[in-house]
Order: C-alpha cells, then sequence, then structure tokens
C-alpha cells in the first residue's frame, strides 16, 4: 500500500492528512493557525501536525516520498516560495525548503484552492475527467483549474482567479481593489450583502424571524425564508443564482471543460443552484449547439478536497 502526505494550510487551521490509495483520509491532525505569525511559527507547526498524523497512522515519514502543501496566496511550486499571500503576510518566503528541513522530506507547494480542485478532480466530482474547473463559494471565490489532468496557475503563478474576473462594470468594491469582481457578487460574503439589502428594504420579510437582527444573516437567511414562500427571501436568492450562473457560463465560454465542480457552504443547495445554472449553460453559452456540454456538479469532498488534493500533488504539477 501506498500513502501519501499532504497539509492544508488555512487561515483558521492548519490540517494535516495520511491519505491511502484510495484517496482516503486514514489519520489527520490540526492546529491552529493563530495569525498573525512569523512563517518560522507556521511552518513549525506544521511539522508537528505531519509528524502527529504520520505516527496516528502508524507509519514513518521515510515512508512518503514527499509532503504536499496546500498554501493561500500566490505560490511559485517550482521553488517552493510563497510568492505573496495576503491572509499570511507573507512575501517571498521559502517555505517549501523550511518544511523540510523539519520534516526531513521533500515538500511541494500549490496554491490552496489548486489543492482543493485536485483533490476533487483526482477524488471527488471530477473523477474520470481530464479537465476540470473548481469554483468555492465561501467568504470569497476560490477556483482552480486543471487541464489535461494537471494544475494550471499561469506563468507566474497568479492565474486561475475566477473569482476576479469582472462580472458587473464599476459594481460593488472587490477585497481585491476592483469593482464588481465575481467574488463580489457569488462568495456568500456577497449572498449576505444581498439579504442585509433586501431586509432593509422589506421589515415584513420572514427574514428577520430567520436572522434576528442584521448581524445574524448568514448564507442560508434567504434560502430558507424562501422555501417559507416568503417573497423577499426568493429575490434574494434568484438574484444571486443569477449571478453565480453568468460567472458559470463566463468559464464555461472560457475553457469549456468536462466538468464545474461547485463547492462551499452555499454549495449545500444542490440543486437549487445546479438546475438554473444548467438552464443557462443552455441558453447562453456559445458551444450551446455542440454535441456535448459542460457537466455542473456538486463538490463531494468537503473540506477534505485540500489535504488530499495537497497530498496528491506529484500528480498534479508540472516540474519539467
Amino acid at each position: 500500500m501506498k500513502y501519501y502526505l499532504g497539509i492544508d494550510l488555512g487561515g483558521t487551521n492548519i490540517v494535516a492528512g495520511v491519505v491511502n490509495e484510495s484517496f482516503e483520509i486514514i489519520a489527520r491532525a490540526k492546529r491552529k493557525t493563530a495569525l498573525p505569525r512569523s512563517c518560522d511559527e507556521i511552518t513549525a507547526d506544521m511539522a508537528a501536525a505531519a509528524k502527529e498524523a504520520v505516527q496516528a497512522a502508524g507509519l514513518q515519514m521515510s515512508d512518503f516520498a514527499y509532503l504536499g502543501l496546500g498554501c493561500p496566496g500566490m505560490i511559485d511550486y517550482r521553488r517552493g516560495e510563497v510568492v505573496y499571500s495576503n491572509n499570511l503576510e507573507f512575501y517571498h518566503e521559502p517555505l517549501g525548503s523550511k518544511l523540510a528541513v523539519l520534516v526531513g522530506i521533500p515538500v511541494l507547494m500549490a496554491n490552496d484552492a489548486d489543492s482543493a480542485a485536485f483533490g476533487e478532480f483526482k477524488a471527488g466530482a471530477g473523477r474520470g475527467s481530464e479537465n476540470m474547473v473548481a469554483i468555492t463559494l465561501g467568504t470569497g471565490v476560490g477556483s482552480g483549474i486543471v487541464i489535461r489532468s494537471k494544475l494550471y496557475s499561469g506563468f507566474a503563478f497568479g492565474g486561475a482567479e475566477f473569482g476576479h474576473s469582472l462580472l458587473v462594470k464599476d459594481g460593488v468594491q472587490c477585497t481585491c481593489g476592483r469593482r464588481g469582481c465575481f467574488e463580489a457578487y457569488a462568495s456568500a460574503t456577497g449572498l449576505i450583502r444581498m439579504t442585509r439589502e433586501e431586509m432593509q428594504a422589506c421589515p415584513e420579510s420572514a427574514m428577520w424571524q430567520l436572522a434576528g437582527s442584521l448581524d445574524g444573516v448568514d448564507g442560508r437567511t434567504a434560502f430558507d425564508a424562501m422555501r417559507r414562500q416568503d417573497p423577499a427571501g426568493q429575490r434574494v436568492v434568484d438574484r444571486y443564482v443569477d449571478y453565480l450562473a453568468e460567472g458559470v457560463v463566463n468559464i464555461v465560454n472560457i475553457l469549456q471543460p468536462e466538468i464545474i465542480c461547485i463547492g462551499g457552504g452555499v454549495s449545500k443547495e444542490g440543486e437549487l443552484l445546479l438546475e438554473p445554472i444548467r438552464r443557462r449553460i443552455a441558453r447562453d453559452a456559445f458551444s450551446r449547439f455542440a454535441d456535448r456540454s459542460t457537466e455542473v456538479r456538486i463538490a463531494q469532498l468537503g473540506n477534505d478536497a485540500g489535504v488530499i488534493g495537497a497530498a496528491l500533488l506529484q500528480d498534479a504539477l508540472d516540474l519539467r
């Protein structure tokens, strides 16, 4: 049996996992990221988590050919360097070599969203395909591109950012500095903003009873109100799904992958998202007259995608 070792470095948690040949996590360990901290402090905790997971699996570090790491930011995977990460406040940090010294095996790195995308590609919703795009609807909109079974991140490692493609000219301010980004409308943050705006316009809405206050709004509030036949909740859902569908059609028109995989908390709404997105693709995609169409699926691996994808990075990266 061959085993793989992966770490998903997030803004809140460091999660290390041992993955078997069936792409199952058989042992894991966790630490708090506890930002802001130095690169050396975070690296020490990643090494400790990796060693704990390996020990829990009844293995030794020498049983692994490498450790894979998914990390936020622009990642130069050839150098093992974090070029820039605004979440971690790292700039040109040789994170890969620092971690390799502590664990005693080579370290391969990729962006965290790319790692999660590759996890879904190998073991989840993209299994059996060669070309896939994954988008994650969370605080922002993360994305990863797999082309011919390899991750694509651009020649300077800053590509595959569909969240920061333009959706509305001069629209809502995005955290990246632009206005009208896909992320500003299709993220859970965007959904919450639209929900609050509709609540303020409609004091009789059931969303007030569900959330209690504007501060109590989350990504479920509008969908739960819609299920109660609340017109204001329905309007929020319709508006949100409309933006999401427009962004997905853009992805189809740019890459036409076999599969687009949608993950993140909002994706739990399942067919309420997928059915209108499929209709929009059938109506508006440039490829609508082709014999085959991009299939849109819900992600299957949840929070495990990042660890599994990181563990399998040797297959994902073009290391030539």
